[in-house]
């Protein structure tokens, strides 16, 4: 009976050192990605606490909104310093995301992003901005014109979520947990080093066929996922990122705000066909534009990005 004690004393030990190695690599992890991508910008207080923004440039307002898992870095690899030539552009990290924080109880599901998106416009005093938003932060953008809360000029969007989604892809599977106390679990003990190990599915899936560019790690602020904070927040937004989807569908057809819709062909998380294609078929006010490339397109395809989205405001003047 004592041996058999012993030995599971002894098991117990040893899962528990293993996971307090996990912990401190995965704080280490986070302190070495936040040395190397420090906040760029300012911040400001709404209800879900304090959001990280930075703004550039001068003239029409542009406001952008980064998708599932990322931050404003998404946006700033080239694509807001061209469009700042001209614009003032606004870079948001999403409550719980990048730098920003998201209190304990505020949802996560889009309609309530795109409350909080708007509450940050206010603060800021944006007037009639142009709303950019990429994956999963288009359909953040289409739920703020579906709310109709804040005047906008109209809606220029990157590879975006516009329909509901059935499959999940593999490049975000691992972020499909239901538990909170669970998500919480893992991502301080096993997704950073998961991720470190395994980074097919970034360079495969999310920008695949492209390359990654050289500066996504830290002027993209690539890094920043590799923190225990972006899995358990980037988890929350995945599972309620469809839970408003069919109730805001059967509303677009009372949407008058200009949309302006461009994709990559090749991308490997959201089909362009099904978000793009389909979607303009019922709704032909909406435009599409396709080009070749993956589902990163802000940052892997700046210029092209730019150019879409110039030729936007300036239709939507």
């Amino acid at each position: 009976m004592n041996a058999i004690l012993l030995v599971i004393v002894a098991v117990l030990a040893c899962v528990s050192l293993i996971l307090l190695g996990l912990v401190v690599y995965s704080f280490i992890k986070k302190w070495k990605a936040e040395r190397a991508v420090p906040p760029r910008g300012a911040f400001v207080e709404i209800s879900s606490g304090k959001v990280h923004f930075l703004t550039c440039g001068s003239g029409p307002d542009i406001v952008m909104i980064h998708g599932l898992g990322g931050q404003m870095g998404n946006f700033d690899t080239g694509l807001a310093d061209d469009l700042a030539r001209d614009h003032r552009v606004t870079l948001i990290d999403r409550p719980g995301m990048g730098y920003s924080e998201r209190k304990p109880g505020t949802a996560s599901n889009v309609l309530t992003h795109a409350q909080l998106i708007e509450e940050v416009i206010e603060a800021l005093e944006i007037e009639r901005p142009l709303i950019v938003g990429h994956s999963l932060g288009g359909a953040i953008a289409l739920g703020m014109a579906l709310r109709g809360r804040v005047k906008m000029r109209g809606l220029a969007l990157l590879s975006p979520m516009t329909l509901p989604v059935e499959d999940i892809s593999d490049a975000f599977a691992g972020l499909n947990i239901t538990s909170n106390w669970l998500r919480v679990f893992l991502g301080w003990t096993f997704a950073v080093p998961t991720m470190v190990r395994r980074p097919e599915p970034v360079r495969e899936l999310i920008f695949g066929p492209e390359a990654i560019p050289a500066n996504y790690l830290t002027q993209g602020g690539g890094l920043l996922s590799l923190r225990p904070k972006q899995f358990i927040e980037s988890s929350r937004d995945m599972v309620h990122a469809v839970d408003d989807m069919p109730t805001m569908v059967r509303q677009y057809a009372k949407m008058t705000l200009p949309i302006r819709i461009l994709y990559g062909q090749q991308d490997r998380i959201l089909d362009p066909e099904y978000h793009g294609a389909s979607l303009v078929a019922r709704y032909p006010q909406i435009g599409l534009e396709l080009i070749d490339g993956g589902h990163m397109i802000p940052v892997t395809q700046p210029e092209a990005c730019a150019s879409f989205i110039r030729r936007a405001s300036q239709a939507m003047a």
